[in-house]
C-alpha cells in the first residue's frame, strides 16, 4: 500500500465530520469563528496542554473531560481567547453542554477550545446561534472550513493528512491547526486537532502524542511567548478496523512514526506563516552529546531576536548564531562548533571550530535571499540530533501585534 500524505485533513480518516461558520464572536462576518468536529463513534482521546500558570477556561475544562481517555467532539472558537474572562468557566462548561444536547452526548465526551483576544468578556448568544449551524453544516468535506474557523492572525490555513498501514488495514491521521504568533510552546502551539482511524488504546495515544510534541511542537518558535490557551489533542476512533494498539511494539512504532509526519508538516507551516514572517528558520544540530543538548541548542538559535533580524535583513551574520549556541543552556565544547547556511540556493560553511571560516559575503547573499534557510550545527562531540523552527522577526509582527486588538 502507498503512504504519505493525502488530501482531506481531520475528514481524511474514516468517521469523521467537521464544520465551520461565523457565528458573531469575530466582528469580520467573512471569516468563520466556530469549529466543530464530530466522530461517528466514540474516540480514545488525548492532549497535552500549556505550561503558563495562566490558562484558558476552555483547556480546564477539556482536561476534567479527557481525564477518562475519551471524547467524541470537539468544538472550538476563535476571536476570544476565553482566558481571564470572568464568566470564563461558565461558558466553557455551558458550550459543551449546548452541543452535548444537540448531539445527544455526554458534555464530558466534548474537547472545547478558544483561541484569540486574552482578557474579554464573553457571552453564550454566539455559540447558541453557532453551534446548530455548525451541526447543520457538519460534512466529510469540512475539514477546510473548520481550519478556517480556529485561525486569527493566520494567513494560510494548516492542514495535513497521511495514509499509512497497520496489520494490512489502511489508516489515516489528520490535522489542522491555527497559529502565527504568541507561539514558544513548553508542550504544544497554540492550537491543534488532530484524527485518527487507527484502534489505539488511550494510554498509548496519550504516550505517542507526549512524545511527538518533544521534537515537534516544543520545538517550535515564532516569538519566544507561550501562550495561555496551547493545546494539542487527538482523537482514535478505530474505524479503520486494525487490531487495537495495546502496547508498545512494531504497530505502535508504525503510528508514531505517522504521527510525526502530521506534526512535522503542521510545525514547518506554523513557523512558515508567523506574523510578519518573510522566511522560514529550520537549524539542525547534529553531533551532540545527547538529544536534550541537541533539542536546547536548536532552539535557542531560532528564537535569537539577534539572529532572527539578521535572516530578515539576509545578512551572514553567522556570529549571531554561534553566541545563541553558546548560551543555550546546555553542557558542551563550544570550540568544535561548526556552522553552515543554506537554502535551495546552496550552502556556506561560515564557521570552523568556532571561528570565522572564508567564504563568499556575495554567495551568501544569494543563498539568504531565498525564503526558505537552514542553519546547520555540528558539535562534533556525539551521535544525537535534533530540529528546530522559527521565522524571520520583521517590521510585520510589531505592526500586528502593535494593534492586535484592534
Amino acid at each position: 500500500m502507498n503512504t504519505g500524505f493525502i488530501e482531506g485533513g481531520i475528514c481524511a480518516p474514516k468517521g469523521f465530520q467537521a464544520s465551520g461558520v461565523h457565528c458573531g464572536i469575530r466582528g469580520n462576518t467573512s471569516k468563520n469563528d466556530l469549529s466543530l468536529i464530530l466522530s461517528d463513534v466514540m474516540c480514545s482521546a488525548a492532549a497535552v496542554y500549556t505550561k503558563n500558570k495562566v490558562k484558558g477556561a476552555p483547556l480546564l475544562i477539556t482536561k476534567e473531560h479527557l481525564d477518562d481517555g475519551k471524547a467524541i467532539a470537539v468544538i472550538c472558537n476563535s476571536g476570544n481567547a476565553n482566558t481571564c474572562a470572568p464568566n470564563g468557566i461558565e461558558i466553557a462548561v455551558k458550550t459543551c453542554e449546548l452541543l452535548a444536547e444537540k448531539l445527544e452526548v455526554k458534555p464530558e465526551d466534548i474537547i472545547v477550545a478558544s483561541t484569540g483576544v486574552i482578557g474579554q468578556p464573553m457571552s453564550m448568544e454566539p455559540f447558541e446561534k453557532g453551534i446548530p449551524e455548525a451541526i447543520k453544516k457538519l460534512s466529510d468535506n469540512g475539514s477546510e472550513e473548520a481550519a478556517f474557523g480556529i485561525m486569527t492572525t493566520d494567513t494560510v490555513k494548516k492542514e495535513f493528512a497521511v495514509k499509512f498501514e497497520l496489520g494490512g488495514k489502511e489508516c489515516k491521521i489528520g490535522g489542522i491547526a491555527k497559529g502565527s504568533g504568541m507561539i514558544h510552546p513548553n508542550m504544544a502551539t497554540m492550537l491543534c486537532f488532530l484524527t485518527t482511524d487507527a484502534a489505539i488504546a488511550p494510554e498509548l495515544l496519550h504516550k505517542a502524542l507526549s512524545a511527538d510534541i518533544l521534537d515537534t511542537f516544543n520545538q517550535l518558535s515564532v516569538d519566544g511567548d507561550t501562550s495561555t490557551n496551547d493545546m494539542v489533542s487527538i482523537m482514535a476512533n478505530g474505524m479503520a478496523g486494525n487490531v487495537l494498539i495495546e502496547r508498545e511494539g512494531e504497530d505502535f512504532n508504525v503510528f508514531c512514526a505517522a504521527l510525526n509526519q502530521v506534526t512535522s508538516a503542521i510545525v514547518k507551516a506554523l513557523a512558515k506563516d508567523g506574523e510578519g514572517a518573510g522566511k522560514l528558520l529550520e537549524c539542525t544540530v547534529t553531533g551532540a552529546p545527547d538529544k536534550e543538548t541537541a533539542r536546547t541548542i536548536s532552539k535557542s538559535v531560532i528564537t535569537s531576536s539577534l539572529f532572527k533580524a539578521a535572516m530578515f535583513g539576509e545578512d551572514a551574520n553567522w556570529g549571531r548564531v554561534l553566541c545563541a549556541i553558546g548560551y543555550a543552556d546546555a553542557e558542551f565544547d563550544i570550540n568544535k562548533v561548526d556552522v553552515s547556511l543554506a537554502s535551495a540556493k546552496g550552502k556556506v560553511d561560515v564557521c570552523k571550530g568556532a571561528a570565522y571560516n572564508e567564504y563568499s559575503e556575495d554567495e551568501a547573499s544569494v543563498i539568504l535571499k531565498e525564503d526558505e534557510i537552514s542553519i546547520l550545527v555540528s558539535l562534533n562531540q556525539g551521535e544525537a540530533e535534533a530540529k528546530a523552527w522559527g521565522c524571520d522577526l520583521t517590521y510585520s509582527y510589531v505592526e500586528i501585534n502593535g494593534s492586535y486588538r484592534s
